[in-house]
């Protein structure tokens, strides 16, 4: 490739640029990327800082709702009112009707309170808004029962199917607190303190690491406070969360390598007042956006200087190296056999006025002596490749011949007058089949016509003794295949049959698999020789066209077959030959297809 002025000195201008521009755009890049990594880390802490203050705002007003119904004397005197089993049911309404409206002042005080509930275990439950219903089912919800058995005081973000009057079935978090009492496990009475999730959720969309981040908002146990798919985190993300929720630290950034192989920034904050924390995971990738932009543009840069520089490169070498550069494409050309564009690449002779001249002449002159080799060489192998398979095609008719003349002889000394005259009928036609040489291809229709003629004489010759049969499977009607392929395995299928059965069973299947023709020949008799099988499925050890023609050794029809199908098909062509304990031999020829239309197209390399 370095031989020529021309590309030593492309190649010098291509490493001078890549290394120059290469080594700009790295150590560039990578200085910002410390620089824009160090901002992205702090903004985001101090984005998260300002949001747990945020957080810890609400949260207050949530104690102080709570604290104001669990320390009030309108609490303690409705306790004391359902509680009293003296009292009719009229003034426990009337005290219900208070509390409701205790807790509707409460609620009002502060605006980021959606509603204030209150839910006994006889099945009352009393909210804001006049809200005093008996409805013993929400005593089997997961988060009454969590609060008596485990404690649990905060509930992530829910639908809460009992409260519908402020929230409209907005997700909301609740705070649960026992009324009367500081353990949970003995209390008659949950207060459940709602805040709507978009109090929550709207100033925690503000916070970005990147274009596709989210930041999470987790609970003392990791799991999300607020309507988000956490599992949209991965498990290293998960596992790494959990390890920084166990350990003292307050907050921090990690670098971790996701289940795909690239690298995420992981950004964590724990709040004081409850054990929430804040996490959030962005591709590094898309924190370095921009960057990224600018190394591209660096790149289009230098490429766009290089290929300058090759122009000029090209323009220099231009009147040095063209003579030779085309005459190494011609050299090329030449091996790939393409002589004629070989021709066109060379410069003219009045062009060159230099010692490239004689060589370009000579090599001129040895291109035009090569082609006329080859194309001599060429007609004379094909003409030598019609002769060999017009030789086997021959060979056919007068081996067939003998044995029909030797069954109408029979039949017509057993005075069987009618199977005479059929068999001698079947012949005739197909003779008239068999006499033209000339076509080497014909309809399958009409070769498997000749075959039913050559096995109605058969039929005609051994009776019952001979079971033979014709499968076709697929579309078969516009086929062509070359002349005589089929008679010559069925007549040694039911000759090597009856030398060791008393009956002969064959069984012919023709069967059309895409671009391939099937012609699947199966016999009862003793089987292939193992020394046969193997000549014929290597080609480099089948006999030669004069041992074919001779007999030398072979099996005539089958060797005359196959030495056609490869003459005709060439690599196209396969045989399989096997021999079966139980069933005798089998042999199926695999064809290309070939319909009426494209006959003159077959590729046989």
């Amino acid at each position: 490739m370095f031989f020529s002025l021309k590309n030593r000195l492309i190649a010098f201008i291509v490493v001078l640029f890549v290394l120059a521009f290469g080594t700009l755009s790295y150590l560039l890049f990578k200085e910002s990327r410390t620089v824009i990594r160090s901002y992205i880390e702090s903004s985001a802490l101090e984005k998260m800082e300002e949001y747990g203050s945020y957080v810890d705002m609400v949260q207050m007003q949530i104690y102080d709702v709570a604290s104001l119904v669990f320390n009030s004397d309108m609490g303690k005197n409705w306790d004391n009112a359902i509680g009293d089993p003296n009292l009719p049911e009229g003034e426990k309404m009337l005290a219900n009707l208070a509390m409701s409206r205790f807790l509707t002042q409460a609620t009002n005080s502060y605006t980021s309170i959606s509603d204030v509930s209150i839910y006994r275990r006889n099945g009352l439950r009393i909210g804001s808004e006049n809200q005093v219903a008996y409805d013993p089912a929400f005593v089997q919800e997961s988060w009454y029962t969590n609060f008596y058995s485990l404690g649990e005081r905060w509930l992530p973000a829910h639908t809460d199917q009992h409260e519908r009057v402020r929230d409209h079935g907005n997700p909301v978090v609740s705070l649960l607190m026992p009324i009367g009492t500081f353990h949970h496990a003995t209390a008659q009475n949950v207060m459940k303190v709602n805040v709507s999730e978009s109090y929550f959720l709207e100033p925690l969309r503000r916070i970005h690491l990147a274009e596709n981040s989210t930041i999470f908002l987790l609970g003392e146990q990791g799991n999300p406070i607020l309507s988000q798919q956490v599992d949209t985190l991965g498990a290293v993300a998960t596992a790494e969360i959990n390890r920084f929720r166990n350990s003292p630290l307050k907050s921090g950034v990690a670098y971790l390598t996701n289940h795909e192989g690239q690298r995420d920034i992981l950004v964590f904050k724990k709040l004081g007042r409850t054990g929430w924390m804040l996490a959030g995971l962005a591709p590094e990738k898309e924190m370095y956006l921009s960057l990224h932009k600018l190394q591209s543009t660096i790149v289009v840069v230098t490429v766009a200087l290089i290929l300058v520089s090759l122009l000029a490169a090209a323009w220099l070498s231009h009147g040095v190296t063209k003579p030779l550069t085309r005459l190494v494409l011609a050299m090329r050309q030449v091996q790939r056999g393409a002589f004629d564009q070989a021709d066109s690449l060379l410069p003219p002779d009045k062009n060159v006025k230099s010692e490239i001249s004689y060589v370009i002449f000579t090599f001129r002159y040895m291109i035009s002596q090569l082609r006329q080799h080859i194309q001599n060489e060429f007609e004379l192998k094909l003409l030598r490749q019609q002769a060999e398979y017009k030789a086997l095609l021959i060979q056919i008719n007068p081996h067939f011949m003998f044995n029909t003349l030797e069954l109408v002889s029979s039949l017509a000394i057993q005075r069987r007058t009618d199977d005479t005259v059929q068999v001698i009928e079947d012949l005739g036609k197909m003779m008239r089949f068999s006499i033209n040489t000339n076509d080497d291809l014909v309809p399958l229709t009409e070769e498997l016509d000749y075959v039913q003629r050559y096995i109605s004489i058969l039929q005609t010759r051994f009776g019952h003794k001979l079971d033979i049969s014709i499968t076709k499977e697929g579309t078969l009607n516009a086929l062509v295949i070359i002349k005589f392929i089929l008679q010559p395995l069925i007549e040694n299928a039911v000759k090597y049959s009856f030398q060791h059965q008393t009956t002969a069973q064959v069984q012919i299947r023709i069967n059309r698999l895409n671009d391939r023709l099937h012609i699947r020949v199966s016999d009862n008799g003793p089987g292939i020789p193992t020394e046969i099988i193997h000549k014929m499925h290597h080609p480099v050890a089948s006999p030669s066209l004069e041992s074919i023609l001779l007999n030398e050794g072979w099996h005539i029809g089958l060797g005359n077959v196959i030495a056609r199908c490869r003459l005709h098909y060439g690599a196209l062509f396969t045989v399989h030959m096997m021999n079966d304990e139980s069933s005798g031999a089998c042999i199926e020829l695999i064809l290309p297809v070939q319909e009426e239309y494209d006959v003159q197209r077959i590729n046989r390399r």
